[in-house]
């Protein structure tokens, strides 16, 4: 590491433990710094991701949709529609329609998520007012697909970096604690209104190009987080598998599940190690802040994900992320 970011990092980490009144032994205040690098790298990814989302995000807009009146789903096509209605800048409309999903995300998801949020839709506002992009086309199929692309690339790139930049999920997520409804039924009923206010405003022509649109954005979604839905189902094997149990618990409020194994990578005769395996099921929203919890721990750890369409029961629906 960079010496300038070291002895950053290390004068972070001892102020904070002045002002907690800790005296540390050397192996603890070691592992602090460990802790803090961690975070800090966590937060440059994230940081760099969400930058990117937005500037994609920006393109798609005022590459495409913009400029030819085109529609896309969610809070950014309720936005569009107001624009044209009312004339009312996109920059400012995106800010001050998200604000009461943001504030539903404080309570929903987690503070820093909605902070990071607040940041990445700001970031958006602006980088559309200030960027003057050029239309790229004038071809309609062309505008749908691209735009709808880059539109997509630019939220995926957004919730990888853990936070979003159309609040839409985040009432899903809200909604579906509530009722019987799953996020991707919240989602639809959503955008179901949102084409049928564009056909009847519009044209039923403007508001079918708005699904393909949409269909463009939301298929890149999943191409760029990994094919990630609504939940997911994260596998965690470590030496240091309590650790991350706690972890799990205390730091991110969510349950787990540990199985009892043994690890298969051993020659013939030679004894099996007996390990605990973990088991959680979290919201994709939620991702990145259990990879850098497990990384403080082990950054060795043996991690698989797979995609999980809804869940009911135990803590995923009760308990919002610490």
């Amino acid at each position: 590491m960079n010496p300038i970011f070291q002895y950053i990092i290390v004068e972070t980490v001892r102020r904070q433990l002045k002002k907690k009144n800790k005296k540390p032994s050397s192996k603890q205040f070691e592992r602090e710094i460990q802790n803090t690098k961690v975070e800090y790298a966590h937060i440059l990814r994230d940081s760099f991701l969400i930058l990117l989302g937005v500037l994609s995000t920006s393109f798609g807009l005022k590459g495409f949709l913009l400029p030819n009146s085109f529609l896309d789903g969610g809070v950014t096509g309720l936005s569009l529609i107001t624009t044209e209605l009312t004339g009312i800048s996109l920059s400012v409309l995106i800010v001050l329609i998200n604000i009461p999903f943001m504030i539903l995300a404080f309570s929903t998801i987690s503070r820093q998520f909605a902070i990071k949020s607040i940041i990445a839709i700001i970031l958006l506002a602006i980088t559309i007012y200030l960027i003057p992009f050029t239309s790229i086309t004038d071809d309609k199929l062309l505008i749908a697909v691209f735009g709808g692309f880059f539109l997509g690339l630019g939220i995926g790139l957004a919730v990888r970096g853990g936070s979003v930049i159309d609040g839409t999920e985040v009432l899903a997520v809200f909604i579906s604690r509530k009722t019987s409804l799953t996020i991707g039924d919240v989602i639809l009923i959503f955008n179901i209104i949102i084409f049928a206010i564009a056909a009847y405003v519009f044209s039923i022509e403007i508001a079918l190009y708005a699904i393909l649109t949409y269909l463009a954005a939301s298929k890149t979604v999943d191409f760029v987080i990994t094919g990630v839905e609504e939940y997911i189902g994260v596998t965690i094997i470590s030496d240091k598998s309590e650790e991350i149990r706690l972890a799990i618990i205390e730091k991110m409020g969510r349950g787990c599940t540990l199985y009892s194994g043994k690890k298969g990578f051993a020659k013939r005769g030679e004894p099996l190690k007996q390990t605990d395996i973990v088991y959680t099921l979290i919201t994709r929203l939620e991702l990145s802040k259990l990879q850098t919890e497990i990384d403080k721990i082990d950054k060795d750890a043996f991690i698989a994900m797979h995609s999980i369409k809804d869940a009911k029961g135990g803590m995923i629906k009760k308990r919002p992320l610490k």
